[in-house]
């Protein structure tokens, strides 16, 4: 039996906390405002302290029930949701897809209405985390899109996502017309990508460049580093997948395009469970997804994993 209190203790003191009002708090639940105020009481009880401060109109929450009040909203979210899910229409399929970061919110995330068009029946429940879901022990997860790498499994199948072309991104606004690419670089601040296996020792090593010194502000994602390069804090060494838009619309330029030397990584990896290839929702993600990154679907018939290359 889990140790947690009545959830109808915990349901009053969500609402209360979440209105901050009692009052509020019992017309939504359809309850007296004495009753809240009892069961708050109780679950006080139960804590051995206090989880509001009690003011003249309203309530406020002490730092304990602050604490409790941001934990219980995200999980009555998660109930929320996970009810509205079973009032779906019969044929309607809930697609579990666990992806990176940068990706989901750059690229994927942008071309998602399409799919939902495309197949309104799959409805998208879309989490994210830089460690790539192992489909072997995350059963919850239907399909995955990993950056950098992938857990090579048996039973799940894992394909890269097309290369992709890193570049020397910046503003336009940094960039000096009559001084050469190479002498830019080195006096540009560099902005670091933290997870990304591309590194600027590498690049300039790659083009015979001696790596100029300096402070190099450092993000944990890609498009954290993208857009500090927009707003002018210096270059940032990414893969134009995830920049699309920002190169689309001339925020950010590539910093010697066709001078310096191109380098092109296997980075990001979709995965999937060999035996629900067929299953209708992840069949048609997974082959709605490779069409989009211009890849053809995987042949059901051969369902090879492919190795990641190293970045």
């Amino acid at each position: 039996m889990r140790r947690i209190p009545n959830f109808v203790l915990l349901r009053a003191f969500e609402a209360a906390a979440r209105l901050e009002s009692f009052t509020l708090a019992a017309s939504e639940l359809h309850l007296t405002q004495s009753a809240i105020s009892h069961q708050v009481k109780e679950l006080e009880q139960y804590f051995g302290r206090p989880l509001f401060h009690r003011r003249n109109r309203r309530v406020e929450t002490t730092s304990e029930g602050r604490r409790l009040h941001e934990s219980l909203g995200r999980v009555f979210d998660v109930i929320e949701a996970a009810c509205a899910e079973v009032t779906l229409a019969p044929q309607a399929q809930v697609l579990a897809v666990h992806c990176a970061p940068s990706f989901a919110a750059k690229w994927l995330g942008p071309r998602l209405p399409e799919f939902m068009q495309a197949y309104p029946n799959v409805t998208i429940r879309l989490s994210s985390d830089a460690e790539p879901a192992d489909l072997a022990r995350a059963r919850e997860v239907d399909v995955a899109v990993s950056y950098g790498f992938a857990h090579e499994r048996p039973g799940v199948v894992t394909r890269a996502l097309g290369e992709e072309r890193i570049i020397p991104m910046c503003s336009p606004q940094l960039l000096r017309e009559s001084v050469p690419p190479a002498e830019q670089i080195g006096s540009l601040t560099l902005i670091e990508s933290q997870l990304s296996r591309v590194t600027w020792p590498g690049w300039f090593a790659l083009n015979g460049l001696e790596m100029p010194r300096g402070p190099r502000p450092s993000f944990d994602r890609a498009a954290l580093a993208i857009s500090a390069a927009v707003d002018g804090m210096g270059v940032a060494l990414e893969t134009t997948r995830l920049a699309e838009r920002e190169l689309a619309r001339g925020d950010l330029v590539e910093l010697g395009a066709g001078v310096f030397a191109p380098l092109a990584r296997e980075t990001h990896f979709l995965a999937y469970r060999v035996n629900e290839r067929n299953v209708e929702k992840v069949k048609c993600f997974c082959d709605w997804l490779l069409a989009k990154a211009g890849l053809e679907a995987t042949s059901e018939a051969n369902p090879t994993p492919a190795s990641p290359k190293a970045n």
